[in-house]
């Protein structure tokens, strides 16, 4: 089998990666507008825009799975935090250890830019990916809210 490579995400990867990102707001039960998808995904790929990132896992020339990532301030910290916003494997290429090597990519991104703090939040259904979250990472006791 040839070997899985976590790579930054690039321009040429729209397609594919818009087919993870629809896949992964159906498994969420979500959608959002064109422009929404359009401006995530040019911002992600935009070196200008330090605070959004994004990771793909690729093999073969075909995107498997993909993590999004941002920075930014928190009043609790000198330096800014990490947010693993989104975290998507394709379902037949789960189990392969995309989702550990994503989010092991997303704290070296974060050790390199100085923000070592990372966090993330999933739906309580989730079982499966909170498997893998409970062996790396810790669980906090927050829950969240949002504007109604």
């Amino acid at each position: 089998m040839a070997e899985i490579r976590i790579r930054p995400v690039q321009k040429d990867d729209f397609e594919q990666w818009n087919a993870l990102w629809q896949d992964y707001l159906e498994f969420y039960e979500s959608s959002v507008i064109d422009e929404v998808t359009q401006t995530t995904f040019a911002r992600l790929c935009d070196p200008e825009c330090h605070d959004q990132n994004a990771f793909v896992a690729e093999r073969e020339g075909k995107l498997l799975g993909l993590v999004h990532y941002i920075y930014h301030a928190h009043n609790w910290h000198v330096e800014q935090v990490t947010y693993l916003q989104d975290l998507f494997a394709l379902p037949e290429a789960r189990g392969l250890g995309l989702g550990r090597a994503l989010i092991e990519a997303v704290y070296q991104a974060a050790d390199d830019n100085g923000t070592p703090t990372v966090y993330w939040m999933t739906q309580d259904f989730n079982a499966d990916a909170r498997k893998l979250y409970d062996r790396i990472g810790s669980l906090t006791p927050f829950i969240k809210y949002a504007r109604t």
